[in-house]
């Protein structure tokens, strides 16, 4: 039997709207663990608000689907696109809000709400916009601090690095194949690092735009424009957010990594220099 609650979260981010959260699960779970559930969702929304602005969508679902046997707390989760775009999340039974707010998956998932479905090969960028803003995310909210948002952001880019060695090829075409590939790593820290690029580009060129601010302007103004899917979804994205920063940097940066073959080499010192807090 399916229970369905809805929770509204009055306030985020100095505002007077509130955001609808519907709670489905899958199956049954107690009352003390949809306790910890809903916690850990309030505070996953609120956060990601805090840092991106304001969810442009009026109710925002999540399906969560109870484990016994789960070896972590949130082992699965995906965005399932509609009218609403939901979150899907397998949770681990008697975890506490604690603890699942310490885990990256919920800020990552509902990270992607914020860009529109991109094609195929284009997972790089969205992979790996959700992955650089779940660590600016838990930063900016106090789940971690900078020597472990750096640490975490090296030890990535490592793992994409050594999982560039073993998966060859232009990046837009691993992107199509990466679950047969298992090229998950390459993936998602190629589009981290593309991030990092153009974070510090936008720094160097005294550009005020932070990646956060832009995506946040993008959700509100575009996310609409852009249909999700279409073959040249990433395309017009990245064109919204040269045309937000009134930069060509975005377009330059995606020209040269949906075809490169090597995995980008960033140094200790440009990830120091990232200034992701407000």
């Amino acid at each position: 039997m399916k229970l369905l609650m809805f929770i509204l979260l009055f306030g985020l981010i100095a505002s007077t709207q509130a955001t609808e959260i519907e709670i489905e699960y899958k199956s049954w779970i107690s009352g003390s663990d949809r306790q910890h559930v809903e916690t850990w969702l309030k505070h996953g929304v609120k956060a990601t608000e805090r840092s991106l602005g304001i969810l442009q969508q009026y109710t925002l679902p999540f399906i969560i689907e109870p484990s016994l046997f789960a070896s972590e707390p949130v082992p699965w989760a995906t965005v399932q696109r509609g009218k609403p775009d939901a979150v899907l999340l397998q949770i681990k039974r008697f975890t506490s809000s604690r603890v699942l707010i310490k885990d990256w998956t919920l800020y990552h998932e509902i990270a992607h709400l914020y860009h529109p479905l991109l094609d195929h090969s284009d997972f790089w960028l969205a992979e790996g916009l959700a992955t650089y803003l779940q660590n600016v995310i838990m930063l900016e909210n106090d789940i971690f601090n900078v020597a472990e948002f750096r640490t975490r952001l090296i030890s990535g880019l490592s793992r994409g690095a050594k999982n560039t060695r073993m998966n060859k090829g232009a990046l837009k075409t691993v992107s199509e194949q990466m679950w047969s590939l298992n090229a998950q790593q390459r993936v998602y820290w190629s589009g981290v690092a593309f991030f990092i690029e153009a974070e510090i580009a936008l720094l160097d060129t005294g550009n005020k735009n932070t990646i956060r601010a832009l995506i946040s302007s993008f959700q509100q103004c575009c996310k609409g424009s852009v249909i999700s899917g279409d073959r040249n979804s990433g395309r017009l994205f990245i064109a919204s957010l040269d045309k937000l920063s009134k930069t060509t940097i975005f377009s330059n940066l995606y020209a040269n990594y949906k075809q490169r073959k090597d995995f980008p080499d960033l140094s200790k010192a440009q990830i120091y220099s990232l200034q992701p807090l407000r």
